[in-house]
């Protein structure tokens, strides 16, 4: 019992602050200028265009591009290519906005921040990553974004692709913007987008609700002093601590020195304003809210939904949505702040009270006198009322709870490491030196078990995925599950519990139909999964590739709790293009002149998580 009221602790954070750092203030006009050999000339030459601030329903000219097309079947052709340069480098004892020193920071373009990369919808985008780390390679993935047909440029290593070699690697990804909205790239080598390699993706479409100011993108992460190298060490054997700080668009104020700055946006008296809000944590999930004010919802990851007005958000990590905010009230100065709920079991940090500024234009400087009321706690779980624009069907009379379609989720305590997570009783251990493309391109079904691959033969039918939670484990923590390559309908989730109280729901045939909504259900890219209980989702077998499905906070994926679904492997393969092929195999030639055998570090995780710096 000593053990296990230990764990709970750590689980939910309950731990002394550690070491030293913070971000350098970023502006969007900053961060969206840093695309080094990016083609910004294009930005403004986007075909004839409808979309105003009376109708943003309308795209363009052609009727079949609006808010009602289907983004999965039609897509504008633009010829418009966007090109960018992301440059990776490392730097020690680097000194963060709120006065702290951190260990080592990894650099986009100079900036913990990376440049918005920035497209409409239709567009081509092609993105040059040069990797001059020193010892890591890296890999990054666009989320979200669904590849049809580009599935090497997913960014997943050990799945899609080798690592980049550090030291100059580079590697052009290349991909079509089919969708349009809000969403983060980051790099999937280990925990290495805990040490800022990382940043945030706008591409422009048709919304469900008109506006007169699309204030652009606003991303919130958790932040920690230790490197994010030291952290995958330490929750091998311990629970998640606590954030340090908890940074609003790359700023934030130390809370006990009062060092830094608060993030500041400015609202235009009597306009509606589009926000862009990310959660680009590690770990952390919000609960945010608005002093006096309300956010209209638009959408959700990349799924235009019909407006829904609401008090307060829960993102979880890797969610999106845009909102509209109404600058109706007294011109002043409002806090937007960040709350944790869940008993502390969706994440905490150790400044007290997160919060950048909203400011309406010619009032007075200065900070919000009303501090504001904690929004009703989500209690660690996702919104399911949202009603996509583009509608969705699913017979939810054809799932039937079987061993094929059951991903359970369990937690190994006892070994070394102590913790182990685990999907279908396997932790994902991939091979950085021979991807699960390489077995493809070479026709190789030997996929070894520490792949955890799931495989998919059927094509362009609903598959259905039961995930239920660790039910009879000695603790369950909610997990953010994201999938790559596709949006999911969410079918319906266990009976709403505290996540504190450990309720066991396993699904039941005969009791829980009722719980499940298969005409237009919500649609995303990530879902929580609730502690102790199921979520049941499902997707169209319409995309040939090997596409990971995992949890979203970086201490649980390096430790195993991912699986990676084969779909259709033979028309995978078939739709790989000779230069996709070529590119792939160059990059592998040179990882692997580096790896092991020039690399001072060894792989001691699961490769999708962990950078390999650790300092003794």
């Amino acid at each position: 019992m000593k053990f296990f009221a230990s764990f709970v602790a750590l689980a939910a954070g309950i731990l002394a602050p550690s070491a030293v750092l913070a971000a350098p203030p970023v502006t969007p006009v900053q961060r969206d200028t840093l695309g080094v050999g990016s083609d910004l000339s294009v930005v403004s030459k986007r075909a004839t265009n409808c979309n105003s601030a009376t109708n943003r329903a309308c795209w363009t000219t052609n009727p079949n591009f609006n808010i009602n097309t289907d983004y999965e079947t039609s897509t504008p052709t633009t010829g418009v290519i966007r090109r960018y340069t992301l440059n990776l480098t490392e730097t020690d004892n680097f000194i963060g906005v709120d006065g702290v020193v951190k260990e080592k920071v990894m650099l986009v373009n100079n900036k913990i921040l990376g440049p918005t990369i920035f497209a409409d919808w239709g567009d081509n985008i092609e993105i040059l990553v040069i990797n001059n780390l020193r010892t890591n390679g890296t890999s990054i993935h666009w989320h979200g974004i669904r590849q049809l047909n580009s599935n090497l440029h997913d960014g997943a290593n050990g799945v899609t692709e080798c690592p980049i070699p550090p030291n100059g690697g580079r590697f052009t990804y290349k991909f079509r913007a089919t969708q349009y909205g809000t969403s983060w790239y980051h790099s999937h080598f280990s925990a290495q987008y805990g040490n800022g390699v990382v940043g945030t993706i706008q591409i422009n479409g048709p919304a469900s609700l008109p506006y007169e100011v699309d204030l652009g993108v606003f991303p919130i992460s958790d932040y920690y002093y230790r490197t994010a190298d030291q952290l995958v060490e330490f929750t091998m054997n311990n629970g998640a601590p606590f954030s340090d700080n908890v940074l609003f668009n790359g700023t934030a104020k130390h809370p006990t020195t009062g060092v830094g700055a608060y993030a500041n946006v400015t609202l235009t008296p009597g306009k509606r304003h589009r926000l862009r809000i990310i959660n680009t944590s590690t770990e952390n999930h919000f609960q945010l809210s608005l002093v006096g004010h309300q956010f209209t919802i638009i959408s959700s990851d990349f799924v235009p939904v019909q407006a829904q007005t609401v008090d307060s958000l829960f993102l979880a990590v890797g969610q999106r949505y845009d909102v509209t905010i109404d600058a109706s009230k007294t011109p002043g100065n409002y806090w937007f702040n960040a709350t944790f709920g869940g008993q502390n079991f969706c994440g905490g940090s150790f400044n007290p009270a997160p919060a950048a500024i909203f400011h309406y234009a010619g009032a007075a400087g200065g900070l919000p006198t009303d501090p504001g009321t904690a929004p009703v706690d989500s209690q660690c779980l996702d919104l399911l009322n949202l009603t996509p624009v583009v509608t969705r069907t699913v017979p939810v009379a054809n799932f039937s709870k079987r061993p094929a379609n059951t991903l359970p989720v369990t937690l190994t305590i006892g070994g070394t490491p102590l913790f182990v997570w685990k999907v279908n009783g396997s932790a994902i251990n991939v091979d950085w030196n021979k991807p699960v493309a390489e077995y493809i391109l070479t026709s190789n079904t030997s996929y070894p078990t520490s792949e955890n691959i799931v495989q998919i033969d059927v094509a362009d039918q609903w598959t259905y995925w039961l995930i239920e939670n660790d039910p009879d484990g000695i603790v369950s923590l909610p997990h953010p599950f994201h999938l790559h390559g596709h949006d999911f309908v969410i079918l319906g989730r266990s009976p709403d519990e505290l996540p504190a109280n450990q309720v066991r729901h396993v699904f039941n045939e005969t009791t829980d139909r009722g719980l499940l909504r298969g005409t237009n259900p919500a649609r995303r890219d990530v879902v929580m999964l609730p502690a102790r209980g199921w979520a049941l989702i499902a997707f169209k077998s319409d995309n040939p590739g090997a596409w990971l499905m995992h949890c979203h906070i970086a201490w649980h994926v390096s430790g195993g709790l991912s699986v990676d679904f084969l779909e259709r492997p033979v028309e995978f393969k078939n739709r790989i293009t000779p230069a996709d092929a070529a590119a792939f195999n160059q990059n592998c030639a040179a990882w692997r002149a580096y790896f092991p055998a020039l690399d001072p570090f060894p792989k001691i995780d699961s490769g999708l998580r962990k950078s390999k710096f650790i300092k003794e």
